[in-house]
């Protein structure tokens, strides 16, 4: 017989704590407290598993649950001394939701249940207080209508604000037994008046009720929300837990409070909570009085004059303490914890692990590790590595009021103020005179670069998490929102449209790229501080991981703070952001609008000086670490120009007629690019460039080792690669051109060559492609858009859709899909290892600063993850956890 309910109390408990999947969070620490032989008042959950039975069989129950139900009840009758429905003596229980993960807020819950006509008087002779019993009705009717008749809530406020009018009163507290009598008089007819049926009086009758409605409110919107923002599997379903009923609210010597064990903003090792004298849980809540601080230090940070339950009842809070230490030494790490003292008497209601702010997260790991509570390996799993980027880039003022008028996606973290800029010509003009500037797109693309690179914050009305806008963005460390699809941008006449509201050029707005939000005006921001717990926990995870974390950037800057930030290298230098310098597009204009091989050779020459010096520069920043550098990639009408000014400079510059440049420029451009002449096509077709390329490559090396003494070894990476013979014709082209270097220059040139993979044609060749290739570097930005048949800039527009209907976990250009993208990646490395078992393997997509798709490379596995300048901290820290997940497995 399966065994649908668990029993705890009393010291003892059927299940523990690891068995979170079937108990739920909540039920598996009740039984974990149960077992520590702290004071938790019986009860029993009602297993994650009824849940899936629930759902599968159209909202109904196993057969022999009643029966297991009805014996755990009756050991909490025992227990309490007390029997639920007896009129003399009632039982009261709770009736709560648990999932495997916390889902503060999401679910429903019902307390005081059990309470009729007939109980709420044999509560009160128990209690000698007739409108305590009364209060707790009230609070009974009005939650269970809310919650499982789905009478709106705002029905009984109205009620009880009317009552509390009518007699002068200003809070719950003043209303009498008499009141409260009265208004539950009200509340039922409300009931009865909103469902046509009256309020339920049998016990039985309202704790089936109830615990279907939990069961139901795992399915209820804001739940559905909740998941799919926090990657929680719906198959998981909720556990329920019942529970015999502790009162907070039975005199002065009760209270109900929230704590937890450290502080959770700060990480401070001290005791922080609220309480309330004389309430129940949801008064703390609901914020209708003011909560007061646990202990004398909170209240004197705080300012504030109510009393401290260090002092109100410091016997009491000595056994709160003591608990406190008992959670922390048991559970090993912060505790956030429910509690409710009745007559003097301490309860202990829930413990889980608390949630924490990035900084306190360091701290407490770090600090735990000094106490001897865990190791430096436990502390480096203990960190939320995407947490990390509350650290890395500038937040908003908390205090600081803020004006949104519209929101788009998250799409690079930090947060950041200035001026609206339409171009970015206009970007970078004014930053060079020292504004700060938005630069605000329908969309951006490479020609942007300069502008982006020159503004403090990126916007866009079109475009997803991966789009170029965001992509950059975060490797550059700017703010941007994306597919901000409220605004409107009218190019022409320089207008942002929002609802009634206009923006032009040079008004303020505030992005915050954490958040997704923009703002009118300008926002105070706080400049992040990296502290010593910081470096400490970095420290740790280097030990640890085994992939190395290189870095996806193209200029010396990203390069510097990369290295600041624990860089093992460039896994990824786009060489298409370096052409459109305003010194260097006219020459890379001439270039592409050339009729033959030699006028393009010599556009060629003009921008063999520029690059040169690009790779010097980036070699010389990464003092020996390894470099790898992929060819020209985008299709070349991305370059071409549009505004007549640009047209004319271009036509002056090839000794074209500017109709001959729109001509040609309107041959060059495809009905697909992403799927066109591009990539590694474009060496075949076009070798000159390739040629070019590869030389500033080796010219570079030769220039650096020269000048510092020191070994450059580049990897020349071959992009788009899907038939094997085009790997080997350019591979040849490379290694003529390396030989004819050094023998020029007199230096020994080392370098490997190698293809990004991003192709499923590439993947299913891999063993054939490795004959030549020596590493490979997964491109899974365009793997994912060719593997589904879907275009990253667009497929945000229909893809929440797709979430909310369960057809997929979550967006595949944000975390990689494992199932197929995934699968292609370890084809095509399983492949390449049998030709080649020393290859180089790593990822350079934006799913290399991924922790979930970090976690799946370290499977596969690869050397190495390449990620944006600005997640490399991320990237140290997932690999290590990645790392340590694979041993302990």
């Amino acid at each position: 017989m399966t065994k649908w309910v668990y029993s705890f109390g009393g010291g003892t408990a059927d299940g523990r704590a690891e068995m979170k999947g079937l108990l739920g969070g909540k039920g598996a620490n009740l039984a974990e407290m149960s077992s520590l032989g702290l004071p938790v008042p019986p009860g029993f959950t009602v297993t994650t598993e009824v849940c899936t039975y629930f759902y599968d069989h159209d909202r109904k129950y196993p057969d022999d649950l009643v029966e297991q139900t009805n014996e755990a009840l009756t050991k909490v009758e025992e227990e309490v001394g007390a029997k639920f429905g007896d009129p003399a003596n009632p039982l009261l229980i709770s009736v709560r939701s648990g999932g495997r993960a916390s889902m503060p807020g999401m679910m429903d819950t019902v307390l005081n249940l059990g309470l009729n006509d007939e109980t709420v008087e044999g509560l009160a002779k128990r209690a000698d207080d007739r409108r305590f019993a009364y209060d707790s009705y009230r609070r009974f009717i009005q939650m269970f209508g809310d919650v499982v008749l789905g009478v709106d809530h705002h029905h009984f406020e109205e009620i009880l604000e009317l009552a509390k009018e009518d007699r002068g009163y200003m809070l719950d507290t003043e209303m009498t037994a008499e009141d409260w009598a009265k208004v539950i008089e009200d509340f039922k007819a409300k009931v009865l008046a909103e469902t046509g049926e009256p309020f339920p009086q049998s016990p039985k009758e309202q704790a089936w009720a109830a615990i279907g409605a939990v069961f139901g409110s795992w399915m209820n919107q804001r739940a559905i929300t909740y998941r799919r923002l926090h990657g929680i599997p719906a198959e998981w379903g909720t556990a329920v837990n019942l529970q015999a009923m502790v009162f907070g609210n039975m005199g002065d010597n009760c209270a109900t409070g929230v704590a937890f064990t450290r502080n959770p903003s700060t990480g401070e090792n001290a005791f922080y909570g609220e309480y309330l004298v004389n309430a129940q849980g949801e008064d703390v809540v609901a914020g209708i009085r003011t909560p007061q601080n646990l202990t004398l230090r909170g209240k004197e940070m705080n300012n504030s004059k109510l009393p401290a339950m260090e002092e109100v009842m410091p016997e009491v809070f000595g056994q709160l303490d003591d608990v406190r230490h008992v959670l922390e030494k048991h559970y090993k790490d912060m505790q956030d914890i429910e509690f409710t003292v009745q007559s003097g008497k301490l309860y202990m209601l829930q413990t889980r692990t608390g949630k924490r702010t990035a900084p306190a997260a360091l701290k407490i790991a770090a600090d735990m590790v000094g106490e001897g509570l865990i190791s430096e390996a436990e502390a480096v799993q203990r960190i939320d590595a995407n947490s990390l980027d509350q650290l890395l880039h500038p937040t908003l003022d908390p205090k600081a009021e803020r004006k949104v008028i519209a929101r788009g996606l998250p799409a690079s973290p930090g947060a950041a103020s200035g001026k609206v800029v339409f171009t970015a010509d206009e970007a970078e003009a004014q930053a060079a005179n020292g504004e700060k500037v938005v630069l605000c797109r329908t969309e951006t693309s490479p020609e942007d670069i300069h502008g982006m690179h020159a503004a403090v914050g990126i916007l866009t009305t079109r475009g997803g998490m991966t789009s170029h806008a965001a992509v950059v963005a975060r490797g550059m460390g700017r703010a941007c929102v994306a597919g901000a699809g409220e605004l409107r941008i009218d190019h022409k006449s320089g207008v942002m449209r929002v609802r009634d509201m206009e923006l032009r050029a040079g008004d303020l707005v505030t992005l915050d790229g954490s958040t997704g939000e923009v703002m009118a005006g300008a926002v105070q921001t706080i400049q992040p501080e990296l502290s010593g717990d910081f470096a400490t926990i970095m420290e740790w995870a280097d030990k640890y991981r085994t992939m190395a974390v290189r870095v996806n950037c193209d200029t010396p800057q990203e390069a510097k703070v990369a290295v600041d930030f624990g860089c093992e290298g460039i896994g990824l230098c786009r060489t298409e952001h370096m052409f459109f310098d305003a010194e260097r597009i006219v020459a890379m204009r001439e270039m592409i609008l050339a009729d033959s091989g030699e006028q393009r050779r010599r556009a060629l020459e003009k921008l063999l000086p520029f690059q040169r010096a690009d790779f010097i520069a980036l070699f010389k920043e990464m003092a020996g670490r390894p470099v790898t550098i992929r060819l020209l990639d985008p299709p070349l009408h991305e370059f071409l120009p549009h505004e007549d000014a640009a047209v004319a400079e271009v036509a002056k510059a090839s000794g074209l007629a500017e109709d001959q440049v729109r001509a040609r420029s309107l041959k060059l451009v495809e009905t697909n690019p992403m799927l066109g002449h591009r990539g590694c096509r474009l060496g075949v077709t076009y070798p000159e460039i390739y040629e070019m390329q590869a030389r500033a490559i080796f010219e570079a090396v030769a220039a650096v080792e020269k000048e510092t003494g020191k070994t450059v070894e580049p990897e020349v990476m071959i992009p788009l690669i899907s038939i094997e013979q085009e790997f080997t014709i350019l591979r040849q082209l490379i290694d003529k051109v390396a030989e004819a270097v050094r023998k020029a220059e007199g230096v020994e040139i080392r370098y490997l060559v190698g293809t990004m993979i991003e192709l499923p044609r590439a993947c299913l060749r891999a063993a054939q492609i490795a004959e030549g290739a020596e590493f490979f570097s997964f491109g899974t930005n365009d793997l994912t858009q060719t593997t589904y048949g879907l275009s990253r800039d667009d497929a945000g527009n229909f893809l929440g859709s797709y979430e909310q209907c369960g057809l997929i976990d979550q967006d595949p250009f944000i975390s990689l899909d494992q199932e197929g993208v995934g699968e292609l990646m370890r084809i095509g490395a399983e492949r390449g290892r049998t030709t080649r078992p020393d290859i180089k393997l790593g990822i350079c997509g934006e799913h290399g600063g991924d922790p979930a798709s970090i976690e799946f490379c370290q499977t596969v596995p690869l050397d190495y993850v390449s990620c944006s300048p600005y997640r490399v901290p991320i990237a140290r820290l997932a690999a290590a956890q990645a790392a340590l997940a694979r041993k302990n497995a």
